[in-house]
This record gives C-alpha cells, sequence and structure tokens, in this order.
C-alpha cells in the first residue's frame, strides 16, 4: 500500500471519532496553546517521517485543544457547522486538488462554480446576472466588492484607479451604519480608503435613513459608497433596504450589502421579509460557512456588474491559459481551491425547501432562547430577536461577565461575552444546523446554573 493510501485511512477513522465525540464533549477546548506546542513537539525531525504516523500524532497531540465549533451547543461569534454532504465534498475538493482560477485548466472546478453561483443568486433573490465569486469569508468578500464599489465610482468620475492609484484621486466618501460590522472598516484600511463615516442608527442598529439622506445631501461631490447590513452581529437587524438603496441611488451613489449570515434570510419564507428590496443594491457579500453551514473557507461575492468586477479583480500573464469568464476574475487570488463544491454539495442535498427549514430552525431556536432567559431570575434580553441572534444581560456588567465565564467553565456549551450600546452582555448565535432542540434545553439548563 502507498504512503497515501496508509495516511488516508488514519485521519478518517480520527474525523469519525471526533465527530463522534461531538454530542458529548466539552465545547470549550481542555487545553491552551504552551501544552499543545508541547505535545505536538518543537523539534524539526532532521529525517523523513512515515505519513501514517504523522497523522496519528498530530491528531492525538492536538485533540485536547479542539473547540467542538461544530457541536450543536456553540453559539460563539457566527460560527456555522458543516453539513455532511458539503464536509465530504470538501474531502474530496482537497484530494482531487484543483488550482480553481482558470477554466481551461480546472473545467470540473469552474462548472460546480457556475451552477453554484446560480443557485445562490436564485436562492437569496439577487440579480440573475449579477457576477459570482468564492472567497476565503466574509471579510474577503467585502473587500472584494468594496473594490468593484471604489473603481467604478472613481471611474464614473474620470478616474482609472488602476492606472493613476489613488494618490491625486478625488477620493472615496463610504457611508455607513453606526453599527456596521467591524470587517468593513478593516476593508476600508487594505483598500486605502480610511475611515468610513458613520450614519445613525436605532436602537436595534438599523441604520437611519433621513441621516443617510443628510450625509447624502451634503457631501462634497466625491464618488460615494453606501455600505448596508443584512444582519446585525447583536441584535439581528437589518437595514431598511428599500429606502436606503433608493435614497443613495439618487444621490448616484454605489450600494454595498453585508450579509455575511444575514442574507440567508432571503432564502426563507417566514423571514424573507427582513430582506425586502436588497436585490436593489449593487454588491453583496455572505459567507456560506455561516448559515449554509459549509467547512471553511468560503465567503461568496455577488456583484451585479459582472465588467465592474473583473475590471477590478482581473490579471494577464502570459503563461495562464486563460479562457472566457475565468473564475480568478472574479476574486483576489489566482491560486485557491475550488471552493464552489462544498455548495453545491450543500445545496444540491438541501434543495431549495431545505436551506428554507435550516434558515427557520435556526431562527426558531433563538426565539426559544430569548423566551427561556427571560424567565431566568435577573436576566434581561436586551435585542428585539428578529433573526438568529440573542444578546441578554443579567444584572450589571459584572454579573453578566461572570455568567459568561462560569458558563465556559461548565462546558456544556460555548456562549460568548460582547459588549453592545455601552452593556456587558452574553450573546447567543444559532449558526449550527444541526443545533437541535434538545442541545437548546441543555444549554438553556447550563444558562440557569450559571445565572444562579
Amino acid at each position: 500500500m502507498s504512503e497515501r493510501g496508509k495516511a488516508l485511512p488514519v485521519a478518517v477513522e480520527h474525523a469519525r471519532r471526533w465527530l463522534e465525540s461531538l454530542e458529548d464533549r466539552p465545547v470549550p477546548p481542555q487545553a491552551q496553546v504552551e501544552e499543545l506546542v508541547e505535545r505536538l513537539g518543537t523539534a524539526l525531525p532532521d529525517e523523513p517521517q512515515d505519513p501514517a504516523a504523522v497523522v496519528e500524532h498530530l491528531a492525538t497531540a492536538l485533540e485536547p485543544g479542539l473547540t467542538a465549533m461544530p457541536s450543536g451547543r456553540f453559539y460563539g461569534m457566527v460560527i456555522g457547522g458543516s453539513h455532511p454532504a458539503a464536509l465530504a465534498a470538501d474531502w474530496l475538493t482537497s484530494a482531487w486538488d484543483q488550482n480553481a482560477g482558470l477554466a481551461r485548466l480546472t473545467p470540473a472546478a469552474t462548472a460546480t462554480e457556475q451552477v453554484a453561483g446560480a443557485w445562490l443568486l436564485d436562492l437569496l433573490g439577487l440579480p440573475e446576472q449579477s457576477a459570482v465569486g468564492f472567497v476565503t469569508g466574509g471579510t474577503m468578500a467585502n473587500f472584494t466588492c468594496l473594490t468593484a464599489a471604489r473603481d467604478a465610482v472613481l471611474a464614473r468620475a474620470g478616474w482609472d484607479v488602476a492606472e493613476r492609484g489613488l494618490l491625486g484621486s478625488p477620493g472615496v466618501r463610504v457611508l455607513v451604519g453606526e453599527e456596521r460590522h467591524d470587517s468593513v472598516d478593516l476593508v476600508l484600511r487594505y483598500l486605502g480608503l480610511g475611515a468610513p463615516e458613520p450614519v445613525a442608527a436605532d436602537d436595534q442598529g438599523r441604520l437611519d435613513v433621513a441621516d443617510l439622506g443628510r450625509a447624502l445631501a451634503a457631501g462634497d461631490g466625491r464618488p460615494t459608497v453606501v455600505a448596508l447590513q443584512a444582519g446585525n452581529v447583536h441584535s439581528g437587524a437589518f437595514d431598511p433596504f428599500p429606502e436606503a438603496i433608493a435614497v443613495a441611488h439618487e444621490h448616484g451613489a454605489w450600494v454595498h450589502v453585508d450579509g455575511a449570515f444575514g442574507l440567508w434570510a432571503a432564502a426563507a419564507p417566514t423571514y424573507r421579509h427582513l430582506t425586502a428590496g436588497v436585490e436593489g443594491a449593487d454588491s453583496w457579500a455572505t459567507d456560506a460557512h455561516k448559515t449554509l453551514n459549509v467547512p471553511y473557507d468560503c465567503g461568496v461575492v455577488a456583484v451585479r456588474d459582472e465588467a465592474a468586477l473583473t475590471a477590478a479583480m482581473s490579471v494577464q500573464g502570459d503563461y495562464l491559459i486563460q479562457g472566457d469568464r475565468d473564475p480568478f476574475g472574479r476574486v483576489p487570488e489566482l491560486s485557491r481551491r475550488a471552493r464552489g463544491v462544498p455548495v453545491w454539495a450543500a445545496l444540491r442535498a438541501l434543495g431549495r425547501t431545505g436551506v428554507a427549514e435550516m434558515v427557520e430552525r435556526m431562527a426558531r431556536h433563538a426565539r426559544t432562547f430569548a423566551d427561556a432567559i427571560a424567565t431566568i431570575d435577573g436576566a434581561t434580553v436586551v435585542n428585539d430577536v428578529v433573526f438568529t441572534q440573542v444578546c441578554a444581560t443579567f444584572g450589571d456588567d459584572d454579573r453578566t461577565r461572570a455568567v459568561v465565564e462560569r458558563m465556559l467553565a461548565d462546558g456544556t456549551a460555548w456562549t460568548s461575552g460582547s459588549r453592545w450600546r455601552s452593556r456587558a452582555v452574553l450573546r447567543i448565535s444559532v449558526s449550527n444546523a444541526g443545533t437541535t432542540d434538545e442541545d437548546v434545553a441543555r444549554t438553556v439548563e447550563a444558562l440557569r446554573r450559571a445565572a444562579t
């Protein structure tokens, strides 16, 4: 048997044990970095090692440091699990080892991404002519869309940023809600645009359209981008898309929507009203690892104007065997894995009704959490639970932080601490399709223990 043939079964067996342990194992890791470094070994071997033995050592050494993120009881950040079909397809993606940049070089990857991209546009109610790209995650999806936006609005002003750079340009002003996600600010730094101009938001983090209109009207004539939000990371709230997009377009602005987890509400009839009008924007970013539950890494880019996206992303090289509409012309990378394969597998396995049911189930669990927390003495749910996010306090900030720490020590579930609207909060994000009613019940009981 080849070395490859010996190593793969070892990985499969450890993966099987890991997945089967998720129901009962503590969610937080049981070892930290220093111990894990020692378990891995700090001396680089002089001679080659047996691949099967290397995989065995790796899996055994790191197991105590693994967080049960695929568990139905991980509610930290906004992190989904992995649908079985998507996970298996991702293994195939690694085994096939296709560089997904060029259509003629890897037609299988390109064809899969074309189909998956069309399905995503259909499910999310976005314009069917939009160009779709697959990137590492939500941050790079925002980066890609906002690069296209920057270049397009400058081009309208007669400035070719690809040729002339930003120095001496009219500049680009970016208007955002006060409660946009920090990744938008990060991306603007990457793009050399500096800090955005914040627009007022209401008590749930929704952008105030009247204030947006005032800010747009007070502009100095510079090219403008407006970044809206589908799903506030604390409240789950959605910006008022029809009104905000209309006023932005009246002033000639490009409208981008950061919908890392919330854009998926469009796929569920019960929650589709939250994204009403979102299709009127110019670009959209989401993350298939979150609500769709495919493995890392899989951000999704959608831009209405394909020419604007390819102008911003494309590169020429004599050695590149380029064809028509190569995938690398829609994303920042030349070399990347075939991210569309697990997306296709998840969508094919779930179907339209399966995606809708999955999204609605996550939101139902969030509502169950909110109702249960409201019955705990001293606890208050501080957001309107409209989608998958729940924020709660347990008295003053010190007591709330103590509850967060006791939850982590308990190990039943992972519920994150955060700070929202000048208060410490415990935040629950329901993002895993594998979360069951029993997982929710176990977590609620752990919250009761932590709170008392």
